[in-house]
């Protein structure tokens, strides 16, 4: 199967190059999934239904979302509509939605997303590694399901790797959001897993992890309050991971850094053979 992972979409920018580059691929490439995270599209804090609807038209299979899921509060009930978006796993019992989604391809085979949250210096929600090994246990890759994407909402760099081989040989690919920088460590693990520590962002990147530099750079030497951020808005970088699997085994066979537009060195397979690389 072709897979393609998409990191976080921050604000305006990061959509526009969402709606310009994801159609443009899936023209090009013939992708069995494609996973992004969504939970900054939307001024940099939440995603709505319409986004989201956007997103999907493009030509998303699935959205996962993260420690700001709930910011625009209509995702509250829309995620109980659209079971294509995917909030943490490992919240409490009794919060809206699901952490996984088992989306089925037009040739039949079936794709599982999860996503979980990480606990370093973040919320202290329910053990992320038990929460998987949970859904691992039943959706059992290479026998109903065909692959299984992992992302994994962090900020520790360390957090992330160790849930990367605690899954490797269970899953397709672990991928890492949230710190909206890419991570130079993509690699297929000893078992068959693909891995990224962070896809990074789909956003601007003269910016502090996608917004603008003035208050951010305020907040770190003036320790004062600020105005609220707001996402930078230059030309954004889509950043993501494509990966390739067996079709028996579900595990991964090649994988490959996607960096498109934007600021950011250029990276894409070189069958993609996509126009308008800078």
């Amino acid at each position: 199967m072709k897979l393609l992972a998409l990191g976080d979409v921050v604000g305006r920018s990061g959509r526009e190059a969402v709606l310009t580059w994801l159609p443009k691929i899936r023209k090009a490439v013939a992708l069995d999934h494609v996973m992004l995270n969504g939970e900054n599209a939307a001024g940099g804090f939440g995603l709505t239904a319409d986004i989201a609807d956007q997103f999907f038209a493009a030509g998303a299979d699935t959205i996962t979302l993260g420690n700001h899921s709930w910011d625009q509060r209509e995702m509250l009930s829309h995620i109980e509509q659209d079971r294509r978006i995917v909030r943490p796993a490992n919240y409490p019992d009794g919060t809206p939605g699901r952490g996984y989604y088992v989306t089925e391809t037009p040739s039949g085979k079936r794709v599982l997303t999860i996503q979980l949250m990480g606990r370093v210096f973040m919320d202290p929600l329910d053990d992320p590694f038990a929460t998987v090994a949970k859904l691992v246990s039943v959706y059992k890759l290479g026998n109903q399901i065909h692959a299984v994407i992992v992302d994994v909402h962090g900020e520790a760099s360390s957090e992330r790797q160790a849930m990367g081989h605690y899954l490797d040989g269970k899953v397709s690919m672990v991928v890492g959001t949230h710190t909206h920088v890419p991570t130079a460590d993509h690699q297929i693990l000893p078992y068959g897993t693909a891995y990224q520590t962070d896809l990074g962002m789909i956003g601007d990147y003269n910016s502090v992890i996608g917004f603008n530099n003035e208050t951010p750079v305020k907040r770190f030497t003036e320790k004062l309050p600020t105005d609220r951020l707001s996402p930078a808005s230059e030309e954004a970088t889509l950043c993501g991971l494509y990966v390739e699997t067996d079709d028996t085994t579900g595990l991964s066979t090649r994988v490959e850094p996607v960096r498109l537009g934007g600021r950011l060195s250029q990276q894409q397979p070189a069958e993609w053979a996509l126009e308008s690389i800078q």
